[in-house]
């Protein structure tokens, strides 16, 4: 069972530059549950869960981005983990 669970919206040049590609392999290297979509404000938002350690690594990769990426902000919301991901995807 996941003992963390962030809300994540990144803010900035962050679609059309493969971030949720980039978030999601990220995510899935560390061994994260969860999702990643862009928003209609063209921000792209993610949600985790697993270890705090690892999602505070996760949102250390969200502030840099792939390299065509400019981000200019990153909000987290800590939740209580709800253990409903089976693993990490792209939402549509």
């Amino acid at each position: 069972m996941p003992n963390a669970r962030a809300s994540i919206v990144i803010k900035g040049e962050v679609q059309g530059v493969g971030f949720r590609f980039f978030v999601r392999a990220k995510a899935q290297a560390l061994g994260l549950k969860g999702w990643v979509r862009n928003n209609d404000d063209n921000s792209v938002e993610v949600c985790a869960e697993g270890e705090r350690m690892l999602i505070e690594k996760l949102i250390e990769f969200c502030r840099k981005g792939p390299s065509m990426a400019k981000v200019e902000d990153v909000e987290v919301k800590w939740e209580k983990p709800l253990d409903e991901f089976g693993y990490f995807y792209v939402e549509d």
